[in-house]
């Protein structure tokens, strides 16, 4: 317990930067798309969500978006704005939804610890009940074509991963830098599964040569690609104004490039 509390302390000090987003509010705020927050029933739970739809005149795949260890913030808004402006459905839950401060969710808790804490005690079940939730409301929305995606980042990496092996119907799962299931479950998987990962990162990238061993061996599909000199989180931290290493803007450009080509052939 001690090892883990202090993993996670270690993992939010580096990352900190993550709470204070002004610049990804900025951004949201010149969209020019349609976003609205539902609320997904999921049994005695609501599960608010934030949902972007594309400009488009036919319908279209539904992406579902999972967030970092700090919960639903504006930067992952963002993420789903960005899916929407390229043709996509994006519905982004708020996992934390009913467990913050006075039964909100994740804006109203005050510090990252107090975020990732909450977060690390999801019962997992639970996390996979909001998920398929979430699911079936997306493909059940009038402008949605029936195809269904998950992606996520870090610790929502980790749960794309793992949502993979609990949903049949997704046509892939697109994972950034987050952790692999374990490998039991893996002959679960039915779509393709992409990793976006960073060489800086060897907490999570030197578990590639194991999965893609685990994966061969279970019969699916799994496609890793480092990132040269990118470190953990460089999908949010090559926006982040305050970022001071190029490698990670350069590995968020070429992942969104690889990540939209390899959504046009779902």
């Amino acid at each position: 317990m001690k090892r883990t509390l202090l993993t996670l302390a270690a993992v939010l000090f580096f990352v900190a930067p993550a709470f204070a987003q002004d610049w990804a509010k900025q951004t949201l705020e010149k969209s020019p798309r349609h976003r609205e927050w539902v609320a997904v029933k999921n049994g005695d739970r609501t599960v608010n969500a934030f949902v972007v739809y594309p400009e488009v005149n036919h319908p279209a795949p539904v992406i579902i978006v999972i967030h970092e260890i700090f919960g639903l913030t504006d930067w992952v808004e963002t993420v789903a704005d960005k899916l929407a402006e390229n043709g996509y459905i994006a519905i982004a839950p708020d996992l934390l939804s009913g467990l913050g401060p006075n039964g909100k969710g994740s804006p109203d808790f005050t510090s990252q610890t107090d975020v990732g804490r909450a977060i690390q005690g999801l019962p997992p079940d639970q996390i996979t009940a909001d998920l398929n939730a979430v699911a079936d409301y997306g493909k059940k929305l009038p402008s949605a074509n029936g195809k269904l995606a998950v992606t996520g980042y870090c610790w929502g990496g980790g749960q794309s991963f793992r949502f993979a092996t609990n949903r049949k119907d997704l046509s892939a799962a697109f994972v950034f830098y987050g952790v692999t299931p374990p490998a039991a479950s893996l002959a679960n998987i039915t779509a393709p599964v992409y990793g976006f990962y960073a060489e800086n990162d060897n907490r999570i990238t030197g578990s590639i040569p194991a999965t893609t061993e685990a994966m061969k061996a279970a019969g699916k599909k799994y496609d890793p690609v480092v990132y040269a000199g990118a470190g953990h989180g460089f999908m949010r931290a090559g926006e982040d104004p305050t970022n001071t290493n190029a490698a990670n803007v350069t590995a968020h450009d070429q992942a969104w490039t690889r990540w939209l080509t390899l959504l046009k052939s779902m």
